[in-house]
């Protein structure tokens, strides 16, 4: 018998050759990389923002570097012409500026460091012993502090370092580090909790101690969270007031907030010299944050996400 090929239906065939002939429509998909619109509610409220900033900035350096008679003719958005430095030399004369400034950095350092010390030590004990009651109790009193302010235990602070002879600089670096240490702690066992406990078992098994993990091992591990946290304690001890105010009981050991709020009254006809001297004194603060504002944003962001 002969073997006849099958052949496919007409009907078939010349539908296929139709769907072949007929043009393929372009796919129409929405672009991969299409960039979010602006919002420009967000953008007008963030531009605010930096001008009530940038404004009181610029009146203020403006109106240091400029001459008596210039900073009192009531155009205080006028640039110095000439530059002055008038200014900066009385208020460095008057208010003793580096005696001042010494303590103040004193302060400040002393206040850096052990607030990233304490608030590392303690946090890795409380987040390494959670499931213990004591540590958990105890991360909770150290949250609840966060809500009392200085100003309603200010007077039996002030009555318990003088009895302990602590009515100085280091009293109000000792009380610093105090007050940091709530919101410190909470920065850090937040990022704590992201490290693997894996990491610390594998030091143990090498042979490393409690003490020899934690410095060599968790410590550097911390870099992010340990430059915010400085960050955040310079800005609060070098713009403080009140405390080393009520603490220090020598006018000499004062910071240079409290020096300038003294010799207000002699600026209050100076504008040029009062301008100077507030420059001079936040100027220092200005400089770290834009240096170190990348690490807080990035220790924020970090304690945030794995957290």
């Amino acid at each position: 018998m002969s073997m006849q090929p099958t052949l496919a239906p007409t009907g078939i065939k010349a539908k296929t050759t139709r769907e072949a002939d007929r043009p393929r429509r372009r796919e129409t998909r929405a672009p991969r990389n299409r960039r979010p619109r602006p919002g420009w509610a967000m953008t007008i409220v963030l531009a605010l923002c930096a001008i009530s900033v940038i404004v009181p900035l610029y009146v203020t350096v403006s109106m240091a570097f400029k001459t008596p008679a210039q900073a009192v003719d009531g155009n205080a958005f006028s640039l110095p012409a000439p530059f002055s430095v008038e200014g900066f030399v009385t208020a460095w004369n008057l208010t003793n500026f580096p005696a001042a400034f010494t303590v103040s950095v004193l302060i400040t350092a002393g206040t850096v460091v052990g607030t990233v010390l304490l608030g590392a030590l303690a946090s890795f004990a409380i987040s390494r012993n959670w499931e213990h009651k004591l540590f958990r109790y105890s991360f909770f009193y150290l949250l609840a502090a966060m809500f009392i302010p200085f100003p309603v235990v200010a007077l039996p602070q002030i009555q318990l370092t003088g009895l302990l002879g602590l009515d100085n600089p280091l009293g109000v670096t000792i009380l610093h580090i105090m007050f940091q240490l709530s919101f410190s702690i909470l920065l850090f066992t937040a990022f704590l909790r992201s490290i693997p406990k894996e990491l610390e078992e594998s030091a143990r098994i090498d042979g490393a101690s409690t003490w020899q993990t934690f410095w060599q091992l968790i410590f550097p591990l911390l870099a992010p969270m340990s430059a915010t946290v400085g960050i955040f304690a310079f800005l609060v001890s070098w713009n403080d007031y009140m405390m080393p105010s009520l603490i220090t009981s020598n006018s000499a050991l004062q910071t240079l907030p409290v020096v300038q709020y003294i010799f207000q009254t002699q600026f209050s006809n100076n504008y040029n010299v009062s301008f100077a001297s507030y420059l001079m004194a936040m100027a220092p603060a200005i400089i770290v944050f834009l240096f170190t504002q990348r690490w807080v944003m990035e220790g924020v962001t970090q304690g945030a996400v794995k957290g």
